[in-house]
């Protein structure tokens, strides 16, 4: 970690257009039926130009709350959209995006799907009655099928990515 990265959250300064960014895409993602606060961590971390943040510089930054922080960060492990790093020897906690923070979150959102097909199958094996045991072998396949897709829309999009890394295009 070089002493840049190390910069305690004061010395730490984002431009009021990179600030007026990070709310417009928060206000975006809020329309995902989404945490603001959760965009608002996504988009810092995005364009932040540095490797990590630290929940205390992320907090600076976005002159949020602790609490609002860890519960923003908290839930977007879960899902995928960010990772915890860990430096040896230090108790903060720090976050961080990969460089194709969408790629990994199409990767992680399948995890659920076979618990939720589990879930559909042991209600299945409860023999309900006709109408709800197809609505819930629908469910169940549905979780099938959109796993597979899963597979293949991250193939598509991995594919996609690398060729436009190819043309040097944003």
């Amino acid at each position: 970690m070089t002493s840049d990265d190390a910069a305690p959250a004061a010395d730490l300064t984002m431009t009021p257009d990179q600030l007026a960014w990070i709310e417009q895409f928060a206000l975006t993602w809020e329309g995902t039926n989404s945490a603001r606060m959760e965009g608002r961590v996504v988009g810092l971390l995005m364009i932040a130009d540095r490797p990590y943040l630290s929940s205390q510089q992320i907090a600076h930054l976005l002159t949020a709350s602790a609490g609002a922080v860890s519960t923003a960060t908290r839930r977007l492990v879960e899902v995928g959209f960010i990772q915890r790093h860990a430096i040896g020897g230090d108790r903060n906690h720090y976050f961080r995006v990969e460089d194709d923070i969408w790629g990994r979150w199409l990767a992680s959102e399948r995890n659920y799907l076979p618990r939720l097909q589990r879930v559909l199958d042991a209600a299945l094996t409860g023999g309900p009655a006709e109408g709800p045991a197809r609505r819930l072998r629908n469910a169940r396949n549905y979780m099938e099928w959109l796993a597979g897709y899963h597979r293949k829309m991250l193939a598509d999009w991995e594919a996609y990515r690398d060729a436009q890394a190819g043309t040097g295009e944003p």
